[in-house]
């Protein structure tokens, strides 16, 4: 059986949020940029993940701006099949 797959995740969002919002966030990293925006970061255990990530940005009512992804192949454990 093949790995599982983790996504590295970068959101914009308009408006500055505080760090504070991590935690409704998932527990990812919230960084409020001079220009009025904030980057929200990390990485996500699955695409699952990604939509509730997206679904928590809507309900909050936030405007989104940008959405970067990046799978990453988690490996399977050596021995398994």
């Amino acid at each position: 059986m093949a790995g599982s797959v983790r996504y590295q995740v970068r959101v914009r969002v308009q408006g500055e949020l505080p760090e504070a919002w991590s935690h409704v966030l998932g527990g990812l990293l919230v960084a409020a940029d001079p220009d009025g925006t904030t980057l929200v970061s990390g990485a996500l255990a699955d695409q699952a993940a990604l939509h509730g990530l997206l679904a928590a940005i809507r309900d909050l009512g936030l405007s989104l701006i940008s959405v970067e992804t990046a799978a990453i192949p988690t490996p399977s454990p050596l021995g398994s099949s």
